[in-house]
Formats: structure tokens, C-alpha cells, sequence
């Protein structure tokens, strides 16, 4: 399932690391979807929580040190198995 991620790759790899690296992500506002991607990063991250207009959806945004390319996508790859999360 690399394949999804190998253009994804490629634009990463030009940054320079370590590089902070801002992920966003659109989760519904049940369950424990928020916990789930907070459980994404390391304990230290500050994470920005929004809800949408409606309350359906919870918007989490934070910035994390990266230390490679492969690192960033592992975090998306973790995250796709969110049900309902939308990667932005």
C-alpha cells in the first residue's frame, strides 16, 4: 500500500530534517476519535482542537518535529486506519 504514499514521499524528501511539520486532520466528533489521533504524536505535542459549525466533525491540527520523511508517513498511515479521518 506504499504506493499512495510514494508522491507524498518525494515532496517530503526535499525538506531538510529535522523540520517542523504541520499535520491536520478531520475526524468525526465521536467516540474517541480526538484520543486516537492525539495517541499519533508524542506526549509533549500541543494540539489545536476545533469543532465544526455543525459539532459533526472535530478539526486537529499541531506542529511536530519531524525527523524524516518516512517518520511523516508513518503518522499518515497510522491515521488512515481512524474510521472517518480526513487527512489534509
Amino acid at each position: 500500500c506504499m504506493k499512495e504514499y510514494e508522491s507524498l514521499k518525494s515532496q517530503l524528501e526535499a525538506l531538510e530534517y529535522p523540520h517542523v511539520y504541520f499535520f491536520k486532520f478531520i475526524v468525526p466528533n465521536k467516540n474517541d476519535n480526538v484520543a486516537k489521533v492525539s495517541a499519533l504524536y508524542d506526549t509533549t505535542t500541543e494540539l489545536k482542537i476545533k469543532k465544526s459549525a455543525n459539532g459533526k466533525f472535530v478539526s486537529v491540527s499541531n506542529k511536530q518535529v519531524m525527523l524524516s520523511a518516512v517518520g511523516i508517513i508513518e503518522i499518515y498511515k497510522k491515521a488512515s486506519e481512524i474510521e472517518g479521518l480526513i487527512a489534509l
